[in-house]
């Protein structure tokens, strides 16, 4: 019988948070994939592209974080309701506030999905964009995020 090797390390307090969604990956690899894309976001790094998360994680290259976003065989919706049912559980019935955002940022090229052009109000002029519409919580002084999605403009589905 073969013995499945654990996960790597990474920094201790995102091992400890993807402990919670460990039984949502089929493999160590998606699992240590989901744990390199936390670690890497929250990193200083400048850009949060996936080379630039491979390369500051001494990774040799990005296709196993391109696999784990494009092939790998979990469900963002399992993610999501994990995610939304431990933020139930640590806000243990207080109250929180729903903030919605629409949020848009300049693009450049018409290769990206949805980017269309639009009025982006933080630059106050017509570009191209891609827009997102964000909910937050907010409680005891905490911003939280609950969902997010693309806008897609009708003509660019």
């Amino acid at each position: 019988m073969t013995k499945v090797r654990e996960a790597k390390k990474t920094v201790q307090c995102v091992d400890t948070y993807s402990e919670l969604y460990k039984d949502i990956f089929p493999d160590v690899r998606a699992y240590e994939a989901f744990k390199y894309l936390m670690v890497g976001i929250l990193s200083d790094i400048k850009r949060k592209s996936l080379p630039a998360i491979a390369s500051s994680l001494g990774l040799e290259n990005e296709q196993g974080l391109l696999h784990f976003i494009t092939d790998s065989p979990w469900e963002l919706k399992d993610l999501e309701k994990r995610r939304l049912n431990i933020l139930l559980e640590i806000l243990e019935g207080r109250e929180i506030v729903a903030i919605v955002d629409e949020t848009g940022d300049r693009k450049k090229g018409e290769k990206t999905d949805y980017v269309k052009r639009q009025y982006i109000g933080n630059l106050g002029k017509i570009e191209n964009v891609i827009v997102s519409v964000n909910i937050y919580g907010y409680c005891d002084g905490v911003t939280f995020p609950l969902k997010s999605r693309i806008y897609k403009p009708k003509e660019r589905l």
